[in-house]
Parts: C-alpha cells; sequence; structure tokens
C-alpha cells in the first residue's frame, strides 16, 4: 500500500498553536506542552500509513462526508481521506471537553 500524503489545514494549525501556547503560559508548562505537539505530530504522521485506522465518527453530516477522529490525550483530531489523491486531510483539534457538535459546525474541510 501507497504511503498517502498528510495535510493539516490552516484551521487546525492554528488550533495546536493555540492549545501549545494555553498550556506553556497558561498553565505554565511549556515541557508539556511541547510532549503533547510532539504527540500531535507523530499521531498525524502515521495516518500516512494507515489513513483509515480510526472509525468514521457518529454524528451527521460529518459521518456522510467521511470525517473519521482520533483521541491524542484530552483531544480529538479530525480529518478525512481522500483516497483519489491518496491523502489526508486534517481538519480540527479540539480539547475533548468541549462541545464537539459546535466545533465541527466552524470546522473548515480544507
Amino acid at each position: 500500500m501507497d504511503e498517502y500524503e498528510v495535510r493539516v489545514t490552516r484551521q487546525a494549525l492554528e488550533q495546536m498553536k493555540e492549545i501549545v501556547h494555553y498550556i506553556s503560559y497558561d498553565l505554565m508548562s511549556p515541557a508539556a506542552a511541547d510532549n503533547l505537539l510532539d504527540r500531535f505530530k507523530a499521531e498525524i504522521l502515521k495516518l500516512s500509513s494507515l489513513p483509515k485506522k480510526y472509525a468514521l465518527i457518529e454524528e451527521e453530516p460529518w459521518r456522510t462526508e467521511g470525517i473519521r477522529k482520533m483521541v491524542v490525550q484530552n483531544f480529538l483530531i479530525y480529518y478525512w481521506v481522500d483516497d483519489d489523491n491518496s491523502r489526508v486531510q486534517v481538519t480540527a483539534v479540539i480539547y475533548g471537553r468541549r462541545d464537539q457538535i459546535r466545533q465541527l459546525a466552524n470546522m473548515d474541510m480544507e
């Protein structure tokens, strides 16, 4: 099986940046923030070889659109798989205790 290209949307990158900033400065734990960012990167990169490892989400209309999610610590990473172009698109990184439906409604797909 060929490797898939993994892309991360601007919105998802911004969300990761905000999470790391919050942990570093508001919680005053830069080491934990760095470790979390490393985990995000490592798990996202694994999608290149196993893009369908995680199940489709249950919520509509996102399930029909092929949105999947993986859990990294207390965060949910949402993505979709484009088999025709061998690409994975990471679309959102959201704290697990937030209202996921509300956050998904604001998610950019590209």
